[in-house]
């Protein structure tokens, strides 16, 4: 069954756009009509889909940095007049040691891109999506479910980012809906050089979990706030 949304006059931010999910959420939201904010630390290659959206503007900042936030979306509610859904897409991911060899500047780097990214984003955005009854989706992780072996400040992150979207959604029940997306391992070109020998038909392309973003979004999911959804398939 093909699936449609029709966002024409929202406006949605998008952080980590230049990545490979990234991108993929910014082509079906401007497929959908929206008009498309896009922000990330580093510019989209040339061939990047992020380039061919007719809707899709871009907005260079790192998001660690609160007043880079601040800035970028004050521009953006300058710009376009309003925040109707945010995006939090932007993450890494850094593993192979256990606790206790493991540096605190991966820990930062992990909590700074995964977690503090999520935060400050929602924290500047959410004024203005509570004025449009707006809507939050932030990527987890399935692996923040549990404990496991050689990463798990990552888990830690991402397991911070589904509970902090479960409290933006009590917080805002009503108002603003949040949810989180959780996926395993997604079919991109950087995971299948680091993974050649896995079973990459099993994964999961960006065009899927890009579009349960736009479902999660969207009136259709009206009555669904503060949930953590998996994407991973059989991945």
């Amino acid at each position: 069954m093909d699936v449609s949304f029709d966002f024409d006059g929202a406006v949605v931010l998008v952080t980590g756009a230049s990545g490979a999910l990234g991108s993929a959420v910014c082509a079906a939201f401007d497929g959908a009509g929206a008009t498309v904010c896009a922000t990330d630390v580093v510019e989209p290659d040339e061939e990047d889909a992020l380039l061919d959206g007719e809707r899709v503007e871009f907005y260079r900042a790192d998001f660690t940095d609160e007043s880079a936030v601040e800035s970028v979306v004050s521009d953006v509610v300058a710009d376009h007049g309003g925040i109707d859904a945010l995006a939090n897409v932007a993450g890494t991911w850094k593993g192979g040691s256990p606790v206790e060899e493991t540096d605190v500047g991966t820990f930062d780097l992990l909590f700074d891109v995964n977690l503090k990214t999520m935060f400050l984003a929602s924290k500047h955005a959410l004024p203005h999506l509570q004025e449009r009854d707006g809507a939050i989706v932030s990527v987890s992780a399935r692996s923040s479910l549990e404990g496991g072996e050689g990463d798990g400040p990552y888990r830690a992150s991402k397991a911070g980012v589904r509970l902090l979207t479960e409290t933006i959604a009590e917080e805002n029940s009503g108002v603003v809906r949040a949810n989180a997306v959780m996926p395993s391992v997604i079919d991109t070109p950087a995971n299948r050089e680091m993974m050649p020998d896995a079973d990459h038909e099993k994964w999961v392309a960006p065009e899927d979990i890009a579009e349960m973003i736009c479902f999660l979004c969207s009136d259709a999911a009206s009555v669904t706030s503060g949930a953590a959804v998996p994407v991973y398939g059989e991945a």
